[in-house]
């Protein structure tokens, strides 16, 4: 009889340690659970918040597309600005819009149109990546079209107005603009949204 009432004992022991060891699992499970879950909502949290860089990244960046947009705007201006006396009598203005497409599609020599079609679409590319690193108000399909068009327009008119063999070509601002566009969609969008997140409302 004592020694049922041992056993009994041990087992009811052993019975007791099991459940307080399984007690311990599922606590600490509970709490790694607890752990993730608020790890989760953190991230969330700080996903919402609109976190990007911090301001002296972010002000570096600025001022390195600021600086890219400066060396980009004295490129552009080497190309399209420099007198070229010798192709006075070849250049006309040129208003109507899909003419010199045309004529760069018509001749013979498919690399003197890829030049001439690549080269206006390649010029407008940075303003697509750099814009929107410059200013968060600048994103956006349509700001970079304006942007592009507003700033190769001028460019056009001053060739025509006052700088030797260049005249003034819509076709070139309707090119340099698709440049623009596709500069942003590939590339220009992202870094925009990585250096200027959207703040989520509520």
């Amino acid at each position: 009889m004592t020694s049922r009432i041992g056993w009994h004992r041990v087992t009811t022991e052993w019975q007791r340690k099991q459940q307080e060891r399984q007690r311990r699992k599922q606590e600490e499970s509970r709490r790694e659970r607890q752990k993730q879950q608020e790890k989760q909502k953190e991230e969330e949290r700080r996903k919402s918040s609109g976190a990007g860089p911090g301001p002296w990244l972010r002000a570096g960046v600025v001022v390195l597309a600021l600086a890219a947009m400066v060396a980009f705007g004295v490129v552009l201006a080497r190309l399209t600005l420099q007198p070229s006396p010798a192709s006075e009598m070849l250049t006309h203005a040129n208003l109507r819009p899909g003419d010199s497409i045309r004529a760069y599609l018509g001749q013979p020599a498919f690399r003197d149109t890829v030049k001439q079609l690549g080269g206006n679409i390649l010029l407008g590319v940075p303003f697509g990546l750099l814009l929107p690193l410059v200013s968060p108000r600048s994103r956006g399909f349509v700001n970079i079209a304006l942007l592009t068009v507003a700033t190769m327009l001028l460019v056009e008119l001053v060739q025509g107005a006052l700088i030797t063999g260049r005249a003034f070509d819509i076709d070139d601002v309707l090119l340099n603009t698709t440049g623009a566009l596709l500069g942003y969609a590939l590339a220009g969008r992202r870094l925009g949204r990585a250096v200027y997140p959207r703040r989520r409302q509520g």
